[in-house]
């Protein structure tokens, strides 16, 4: 029996073989002006090689191709947020904000909100631009703060909605297919069906119709916070800090709170004034008067 497995074997392979050669000389010398197609040629399992070790070199190829597959880089996106502070000389601040607002204009940019305040006595004035950017705008407006004021803080944060935009996609895609199945439903004339059957498709294509305009404006909202960066501007105005030394600071503040500690002083006073005042012409007067009255009666039975 061992002698002979390698027999069959060996003849199972050479047979076919010599026959597709045979025929492919057979074809080469009637029609030698038209080129042969061949086909892949299908693995050959040598003498010995079992089914088991052809099914392993099989699993073996489709975990290749899975792992192709898996090393082909994947879409991300990302959400791109920037916060800024600028510091302007507060004369310029309306103008600063003038300039960026316009500067967004001439961008791919969409203004989302602005506000300005101007400076009054009672409080300092800002201003702030919300916006949307496109990536490939993001540094020319960015750049254009180095001429209208200095940048004092820059914040950048990224969020991944990758996971969010494939699951709303697949979700679009399975409704769809699952509305195109209701129409051709309700499209078919060969199958009998009651009008409650009729409606019934009909509600619950009205209800997919529904989901699917729902995830598309999901999916838009998605596709604006990925596909442009939201960069936020806060204008404030420039304030000059001025600090003495150590040693001078209880005398400097003391001198610039003596005008109002005086204030406050006479002010107390006139106040204390105004309150005992109608207590000394309702009662200090009356008893002045009989303690002179008194006196006097007295004085003249002394005399």
């Amino acid at each position: 029996m061992t002698h002979r497995q390698p027999l069959i074997l060996t003849r199972t392979v050479l047979l076919p073989l010599i026959a597709v050669l045979a025929l492919t000389a057979c074809g080469r010398r009637n029609e030698p002006s038209e080129p042969v197609a061949l086909s892949a040629p299908a693995p050959v399992m040598a003498p010995g090689m079992g089914a088991g070790a052809a099914k392993r070199a099989a699993v073996q190829g489709e975990m290749a191709s899975a792992d192709q597959a898996e090393a082909s880089p994947l879409q991300r996106f990302l959400a791109v947020r920037q916060d800024l502070n600028v510091e302007v000389p507060p004369e310029q601040l309306a103008e600063a904000w003038g300039r960026m607002r316009d500067l967004c204009g001439t961008l791919q940019c969409e203004l989302l909100s602005s506000s300005l305040l101007r400076e009054t006595p009672q409080q300092p004035g800002n201003a702030q631009l919300e916006m949307r950017v496109l990536p490939a705008d993001a540094d020319k407006l960015l750049g254009g703060l180095a001429n209208v004021g200095k940048v004092v803080s820059h914040t950048t944060t990224s969020e991944d909605k990758t996971a969010e935009v494939i699951d709303v996609e697949a979700r679009i895609r399975n409704r769809t297919e699952f509305r195109d199945s209701l129409r051709l439903m309700l499209r078919d004339t060969v199958t009998k069906r009651t009008m409650s059957d009729l409606l019934a498709i009909q509600r619950t294509l009205s209800d997919t119709q529904a989901e699917l305009d729902a995830m598309a404006t999901q999916r838009k909202v998605l596709g604006q916070q990925t596909s442009k960066q939201h960069i936020q501007i806060q204008f404030t105005p420039t304030r000059a800090l001025v600090r003495g030394g150590e040693s001078y600071s209880p005398m400097m503040k003391a001198l610039r709170n003596a005008g109002t500690v005086l204030a406050e002083s006479v002010g107390a006073l006139i106040t204390f004034v105004a309150a005992v005042l109608p207590w000394v012409l309702l009662v200090l007067l009356p008893v002045g008067w009989l303690a002179r009255v008194l006196w006097r009666r007295r004085r003249s039975k002394a005399a």
